[in-house]
């Protein structure tokens, strides 16, 4: 891959020294996160997505979880603090994080906020989530993404 063709997220990874993989499926036509896991022939279990939140106190909140599951608002809210969470709208996404609906990573926001991984990520050996940009995903394990973004476990979905 050309230097000029990597995103944000890979050159963070490269100056850091982590060990990614790179996964492309650049006009594949999908869109949901189970279409790309189905692209990529990887273990949906095993590819996630990345939300970001608002809670009642205004402070966003970034989640990670398989794209085959739902964000349990609730238990999320109840992980950070929150009387409540609600997904920001997509219009306001860009503004916030810097990346566009579809190709969210939780490396390389504009400003960090508190993330928190589904607890399943902790007995992968990697987890594939997006580069930055729609169509591309990077592939690392969890201990390896922990060198350049604070995160915790806790089980947030349905």
């Amino acid at each position: 891959m050309k230097s000029n063709d990597k995103t944000n997220v890979m050159r963070i990874l490269d100056k850091a020294k982590v060990p990614y993989a790179y996964h492309n499926y650049v006009d594949t036509g999908v869109v949901s996160g189970e279409e790309v896991a189905a692209v990529l022939g990887q273990d949906p279990n095993c590819v996630f997505k990345t939300l970001v939140t608002v809670g009642t106190s205004k402070k966003n909140y970034v989640f990670m979880l398989p794209v085959c599951s739902e964000l349990d608002l609730k238990k999320a809210a109840k992980v950070v603090g929150e009387k409540s969470i609600e997904m920001i709208k997509s219009k306001d996404l860009l503004a916030l994080t810097g990346y566009i609906h579809g190709g969210c990573s939780p490396i390389g926001m504009k400003k960090f906020f508190r993330t928190v991984a589904d607890s399943s990520v902790e007995n992968l050996k990697t987890v594939i989530f997006s580069g930055g940009k729609i169509g591309y995903q990077v592939e690392l394990s969890p201990d390896d993404l922990k060198k350049v973004i604070t995160y915790e476990y806790a089980d947030i979905c349905v």
